[in-house]
């Protein structure tokens, strides 16, 4: 609940001494709480149907002269409009038109639940008026007071060394509520006092800051529960949010909104500054995934070592999601975050139109959240060494280029496709490649010579005559060779279809 100086209420006004007020009847005969409803104004009227003039958690007096004498008045219909209307309380005001408070509307008033108090000829409805009205006053004096007090307390927290941290456990202490802070991936950065959700508050609350965040646009809105209520609000500008600040409370009234709203200026300010340091560090990272693409990771070893910590561990695999999208800024936020909690088991950075990630290939199940939090296309090659991460960059291009829709597709399910599948999507090259590589580390450990054999023999329309003929070689020893290639390659080269990708690998695969 947030903390604010209470409202001018019923139990207020009638406690007034001067004023002597009398409850009729008795507090336990109403509802909870009905003496304390905020009480907004008092007005004084005897029209019979004085609501076209009235407003919510209003006062109404009244001297009783439309309740005619020796008539049967309609009580009940009277008192029902006045509830409907909103109005918190009637006070009567005894011995001006009438002598005490007229029994039927005693009666009237404790069926609607409606509390019903006695003015007496003393005093005055002015002076009732006017006491709320004070009372009203001050309580507004009270909370631009407090306004300000916290918007000083606030400012100094900023000064401090983690001013953001700082200006948010401030603002909670002010408010005396939890408040949180997400940042533009939907994650829990910051909470005061920590811990104090419950888990299924945590998880509805969530739900809601993903669905602001992907609505992308600034704004302030209300989420409700069974159990719990809160207040959100966006950080940064429209199109490229920064996150979500949410406050534990169902509404705030203008004091409330007013210290909000500079700790939102002071949070947009931080974030701001933190999104110019992001950019540095991004452009280091995007580096650092450049000279990786040369073979030699010796200085981006080196880079990461002296400011990160370690490069991700061999074998590693490449990832590559489309950067061009409207939640990048937010992709880039959690990668940053993501790379800072694993101290060296991810790099990213970005690539012409494409964000690289790079991971160990045993934590690859982690890339997962990526599309399903951004709705992006997500390509992921098979494992290599850092030598080889040219080669697994041209795999998860190719396998995101075989995506349809959102989601991972790994360059494992665009092989098992055959190269064929892949001619009118352009990456054929790439997975003839990777047909080709086992046949080609075989060669250069063994000193083999099975990629020029079966050449020869592809050329020969798969005579083994023919193509011993043409490397001047037994042809017991191009079946020996065949046989060799179709271990390593898995595949049965008496079948058709193996034929087609063996062709098709050997005339692509360069």
């Amino acid at each position: 609940m947030v903390a604010r100086d209470a409202d001018p209420t019923l139990r207020a006004l009638l406690g007034r001494r001067e004023l002597r007020l009398r409850l009729a009847g008795e507090e336990d005969d109403l509802p909870p709480g009905a003496l304390d409803r905020a009480t907004r104004w008092v007005h004084s009227s005897d029209l019979d149907d004085p609501t076209p003039f009235l407003a919510d958690d209003l006062v109404l007096l009244t001297t009783g002269t439309q309740f005619p004498a020796g008539i049967r008045y309609p009580f009940d219909a009277y008192v029902r409009r006045l509830v409907d209307r909103g109005v918190a309380a009637l006070g009567f005001g005894t011995e001006v038109a009438r002598d005490g408070i007229p029994p039927g509307l005693a009666a009237a008033c404790r069926r609607a639940n409606l509390p019903l108090f006695e003015v007496p000829y003393d005093t005055p409805f002015i002076a009732v008026a006017r006491a709320n009205a004070e009372a009203v006053a001050a309580q507004a004096y009270a909370r631009r007071s407090w306004a300000l007090s916290a918007q000083r307390a606030i400012a100094l927290a900023a000064l401090r060394p983690d001013g953001l941290d700082a200006t948010i456990a401030e603002l909670a202490r002010q408010l005396d509520t939890w408040v949180g802070m997400y940042d533009a991936a939907g994650e829990l950065v910051r909470e005061h006092p920590a811990g104090s959700l419950t888990a299924d508050a945590s998880a509805v609350l969530r739900t809601e800051v993903d669905a602001v965040l992907r609505r992308g646009a600034r704004a302030g809105s209300s989420l409700r529960s069974d159990t719990d209520a809160f207040t959100l609000q966006t950080l940064g500008r429209g199109g490229s949010l920064r996150g979500v600040l949410a406050i534990a409370a169902s509404e705030l009234d203008q004091a409330g909104r007013d210290v909000v709203t500079a700790v939102i200026a002071m949070a947009g300010l931080a974030l701001e500054q933190h999104q110019r340091l992001s950019r540095a560090r991004t452009a280091l990272r995007s580096g650092m995934v450049r000279s990786l693409l040369t073979g030699d990771p010796a200085l981006a070893r080196q880079i990461s070592r002296d400011v990160w910590g370690p490069l991700p561990a061999a074998p590693v695999v490449v990832a590559v999601a489309d950067a061009a999208g409207p939640r990048t800024h937010a992709l880039i936020d959690v990668l940053e975050l993501r790379a800072d909690e694993r101290h060296g088991a991810l790099l990213y950075g970005t690539l012409d139109d494409d964000v690289v990630i790079v991971v160990p290939a045993s934590a690859a199940a982690t890339l997962e959240e990526i599309p399903a939090r951004f709705a992006l296309r997500l390509g992921v090659s098979e494992p290599a060494g850092y030598a080889d991460v040219a080669r697994a960059l041209d795999q998860a291009r190719a396998a995101r280029g075989r995506a349809a829709a959102p989601g991972i597709v790994r360059f494992e399910e665009v092989q098992a496709r055959g190269i064929l599948s892949a001619l009118s999507a352009g990456q054929a090259s790439t997975v003839a490649a990777a047909y080709l590589d086992p046949l080609r580390e075989h060669d250069r450990a063994h000193g083999a010579r099975l990629e020029e054999t079966l050449r020869a023999w592809v050329v020969a329309d798969g005579s083994n005559d023919a193509a011993a003929t043409a490397l001047g070689v037994h042809r017991h020893t191009v079946r020996t060779r065949l046989a060799a290639a179709e271990r390593i390659l898995g595949v049965d080269l008496s079948s058709f279809a193996a034929r087609a990708e063996l062709w098709a690998a050997l005339h692509l695969g360069g």
